[in-house]
């Protein structure tokens, strides 16, 4: 199994190195996978990303989000000393501002953020995952601790988390830490694979 730093450097490299048009293709293949699924048509209120260092561009399912009327969030995050998101209504034409590490935010998000249980579906970014539904993020450890209790708690259904993914991410298997907090299913360019949080079960291929 390889250690989770080379893993991590061996896949950002592999992000970066698709041109534009690749990723622009690769964003509307998984967008067609997912617009059309329950997990999507049935949130109202979905939470994505700006995509950064080469990772799945959501802004197709955020213009189709627009498009069906749900209310859409970006994360932002808790002050200093914190280390977790909430996530803050964003909206075309709405202002942006870089947080400390230079990522783009709502510029209104102190006044108009959620936190993560008022929402349906949140899509997350992802470095690599594995059909066991680990995700391995980029170190940080955000989205692990802001829905920390959805592992704690299984009773919690909400927000679902999905991670978005270029098929080359998938792994055999990746290496599970206490922390992580595992993904409810993956969105590809080739399909949809849902996990549920027993390691010992098959995923569900869509």
């Amino acid at each position: 199994m390889t250690d989770r730093r080379t893993l991590r450097r061996r896949m950002r490299q592999a992000r970066r190195a698709l041109s534009p048009r690749q990723r622009q293709q690769l964003a509307v293949a998984v967008d067609r996978r997912l617009h059309r699924h329950k997990l999507f048509y049935a949130s109202r209120h979905i939470a994505a990303y700006l995509a950064v260092d080469g990772e799945v561009d959501a802004t197709p399912l955020m213009q189709r989000a627009w498009a069906m009327g749900k209310t859409l969030y970006l994360p932002v995050l808790l002050p200093y000393g914190e280390n977790r998101l909430w996530f803050a209504p964003y909206a075309p034409g709405d202002r942006l501002i870089p947080n400390r590490f230079g990522i783009l935010e709502p510029a209104r998000a102190s006044h108009t953020r959620v936190s993560p249980h008022r929402l349906d579906l949140v899509l997350a970014p992802l470095v690599a995952f594995d059909d066991q539904g680990n995700r391995l993020g980029m170190g940080g450890g955000f989205y692990d601790r802001s829905f920390a209790y959805l592992a704690r708690h299984r009773s919690y259904r909400r927000p679902r988390l999905l991670g978005l993914a270029y098929e080359f991410q998938r792994q055999p298997r990746l290496d599970h830490q206490p922390w992580d907090v595992p993904l409810a299913g993956v969105a590809t360019e080739t399909g949809i694979s849902l996990f549920d949080f027993d390691p010992s079960s098959r995923r569900r291929r869509e």
